[in-house]
């Protein structure tokens, strides 16, 4: 069997189609993010076929970045669909062949209202890269298919425009993950960028907190009592003074210390680790796993103490 081998040979054809797009990158490409940026209207993406499909998943990543766009099948377009189309939307039409029987009324429309074309275009002497005002060449050297029939590198080649056109869109506009949990407040990245350590971390009186003086077999107590692993220590500007946690206790029995003779000055971690509590979540489970630490002061923005996160806090979360 040589289906490996067909892989490879897809992975490398499609790669160096994906590779030509870069070499041919010219203008229209900033023409094409810049008619976008200052567009006041929708983004319409239409396309037949496989074209259509490329054209679906640009929709969905448009839309999940903030760039409002549907899709318009050209069939559905020339059977009343048409009335979708506003002066102020842009037209964006994706075609592997270039030629345009099937998106005419959709052209003929956007002359009429004005409205600018944008073309993801495979083949550039054709009457669509020729009568779109912005034409961005998609074109490849040959199919991933033996036959030189079945989209496959044009297809790809398409799709990694539209992402291209996507990407370079989000950075113009400096879309920020909490604009992106914004649009995602549903399932796992809305859950990673949304939740906050001010949700889950404890404050007040749940706090184990000790003075710096307080012995060993009283700091022992409180751990015990407060049931978070650790205690801290609060300096009188309000700033984390120490905390010593049951992982810094097992090292002291492991080096035999005559503990009870200690005291929380002596024992404790000075300057640890924190995060902000306006932090989200996902960032004070990175500092646990970088650090191999299971619990986090959090501060405020003048980093006075003000609760502590427990990895368990985080489990509960469903973060993970």
């Amino acid at each position: 069997m040589n289906a490996r081998k067909h892989a490879l040979e897809v992975f490398r054809l499609e790669s160096e189609a994906v590779a030509g797009l870069a070499e041919r990158l010219n203008e229209n490409f900033d023409l094409a993010v810049e008619a976008i940026l200052n567009c006041t209207g929708r983004v319409i993406v239409s396309g037949m076929g496989k074209s259509g499909l490329v054209g679906k998943k640009i929709v969905a990543t448009f839309n999940s970045t903030g760039i409002s766009s549907f899709f318009l099948h050209p069939a559905e377009a020339m059977h009343g669909d048409i009335g979708l189309m506003r002066p102020e939307d842009i037209l964006l039409l994706i075609s592997k062949s270039g030629q345009i029987d099937e998106a005419d009324v959709m052209i003929a429309t956007a002359r009429r209202l004005n409205i600018r074309i944008i073309a993801l275009c495979g083949t550039i002497e054709s009457p669509l890269y020729q009568r779109s005002d912005i034409p961005l060449d998609c074109s490849v050297t040959s199919e991933a298919c033996p036959n030189n029939l079945v989209p496959t590198s044009s297809s790809t080649a398409a799709l990694v425009m539209g992402d291209a056109l996507a990407i370079a869109l989000l950075q113009e506009r400096k879309f920020s993950a909490d604009d992106f949990a914004a649009l995602h407040p549903g399932g796992f990245l809305g859950r990673r960028l949304l939740k906050r350590v001010s949700e889950f971390h404890h404050t007040g009186d749940q706090l184990p907190m000790v003075q710096p003086e307080t012995s060993m077999s009283d700091l022992l107590v409180e751990m015990t009592g407060k049931r978070l692993g650790c205690v801290m220590v609060r300096s009188d500007d309000g700033t984390i003074g120490g905390i010593f946690t049951d992982g810094d206790l097992r090292r002291c029995v492991e080096r035999k210390r005559d503990m009870y003779s200690l005291t929380m000055a002596d024992v404790m971690i000075k300057k640890p680790k924190s995060i902000l509590q306006d932090a989200i979540l996902d960032a004070a489970l990175g500092m646990m796993e970088r650090y191999s630490i299971t619990q986090l002061p959090t501060v405020d923005d003048h980093g006075k103490l003000v609760g502590i996160i427990h990895l368990h806090d985080i489990l509960r979360s469903k973060l993970v």
